[in-house]
């Protein structure tokens, strides 16, 4: 089988906005959503910043309490993501009741369920105290257990724990069973939860920005003045199908997944590698059967680190250098979305191409100088958009590449 896919749905819950129009106009502007959270500092953070991201109202009519009480924030936030992805593609309850949908989703912790697990048996001694809803919470499928439940999903049913490239697996592990035949629709995404517990081991690392004074300009991928990334979340949700199933039933199709890349690094746990990020970038290009000179932006990982960024751009410029192809970092406004951001970034490129444009690489003042050879986006790029690859790399050496291009 070699079935084309397509995507036919999306909803986004994050920093930049909780639906697809608000996050489109954000994007344009070039908004950050990131901001100064004093409880952080209280807890004992190095840094406050993080992006603002509403907590969800999900009310009892819904989803009733028993259901409820079993999901984490990420949970949450990929509920409401997967609604809209949903409501977009025109799959109702009852299509979802009657035809088998698999659901794959990239999560790689639950901090806050654990920690209070943790208080209550320190405090009460008696596992009874703990409550129904903390086992479901507290184990890292919670995502695609919650969703599938939900959504009475009936097909292929697992959580990828990638990382931070945990979201672009997830649609590239969707992509591949589409391919195959195994699947006719999957809903796939990330999720992050953005609570204080979730990230202080990383804070621990001192890899996140402490630029207190002006956090809108705390995140400054591929500038040479950055001091460390900014910690986000929420989720993202896609509906893939296959191309003559989404025709079949008359759906609107958003843009094709052409091709997905991948590679382990092999080295250092926590160091990126430009060998790997390339590696990866030329099996998405091999896979979607595209040049690249084909490609019109790339939606680059960058997530203001100096060795992540630097890595990347010797890749990018080893790659694509010399090619029209524009670049930005969406972490710019985000900040790192972790385990959702290789899927928030692929709503984020297909709104772009979309709606004719390229989001601006913002915050950045002086390109470092390895960057200063790519072709960055500083301010938004009204342009034609047709293809977009997006890159996603995490600890542990994971790569992950993804193309999608406007569907023929």
């Amino acid at each position: 089988m070699n079935n084309r896919v397509v995507i036919t749905g999306m909803g986004i819950w994050s920093c930049l906005g909780n639906d697809i129009d608000t996050v489109r106009r954000n994007l344009y502007d070039g908004k950050s959503g990131i901001g100064f959270f004093e409880e952080r500092v209280r807890y004992g953070y190095r840094s406050p910043l993080a992006g603002i991201v509403d907590k969800p109202l999900i009310t009892k009519a819904m989803l009733d309490r028993h259901t409820r009480v079993g999901m984490p924030e990420q949970a949450q936030y990929a509920y409401m993501a997967a609604r809209q992805a949903f409501s977009q593609a025109g799959i109702d309850d009852d299509y979802l009741r009657f035809n088998e949908v698999g659901c794959i989703f990239g999560g790689d912790s639950t901090a806050e369920p654990v920690i209070d697990t943790y208080k209550i048996m320190e405090e009460k001694h008696d596992t009874a105290m703990l409550g129904y809803g903390a086992v479901l919470k507290s184990m890292n499928s919670t995502v695609t257990m919650n969703l599938s439940s939900i959504f009475h999903l009936r097909g292929i049913n697992f959580t990828v724990s990638a990382a931070c490239a945990s979201g672009s697996h997830s649609i590239g592990l969707a992509y591949m069973l589409i391919k195959q035949g195994m699947q006719d629709v999957v809903l796939c995404g990330g999720a992050q939860e953005t609570n204080y517990y979730s990230m202080a081991s990383f804070d621990a690392l001192a890899v996140f920005s402490v630029n207190t004074a002006h956090p809108e300009k705390a995140s400054r991928p591929f500038d040479r003045d950055r001091d460390g990334l900014v910690p986000s979340g929420g989720a993202a949700a896609l509906v893939l199908e296959s191309y003559d199933h989404a025709i079949k039933r008359g759906a609107d199709i958003i843009a094709e997944v052409a091709g997905y890349g991948f590679s382990g690094n092999g080295g250092d746990i926590s160091k990126p590698s430009d060998e790997g990020s390339e590696t990866a970038m030329r099996r998405a290009l091999d896979d979607a059967r595209v040049g690249v000179s084909d490609i019109d932006y790339i939606n680059a990982h960058a997530t203001s680190t100096q060795q992540g960024d630097m890595y990347e751009a010797i890749a990018l410029d080893r790659v694509f250098g010399g090619t029209k192809a524009l670049i930005s970092s969406t972490k710019s406004m985000t900040g790192h979305e972790c385990w959702m951001a290789g899927a928030s970034e692929i709503v984020y490129s297909a709104i772009m191409m979309q709606n004719g444009f390229v989001a601006p690489n913002i915050n950045l003042d002086n390109p470092d100088e390895y960057s200063r050879k790519l072709n960055l986006a500083p301010a938004t790029v009204e342009t034609r958009v047709d293809a977009v690859l997006s890159n996603s790399f995490g600890f542990g050496g994971t790569n992950s590449a993804i193309i999608i291009k406007k569907s023929k």
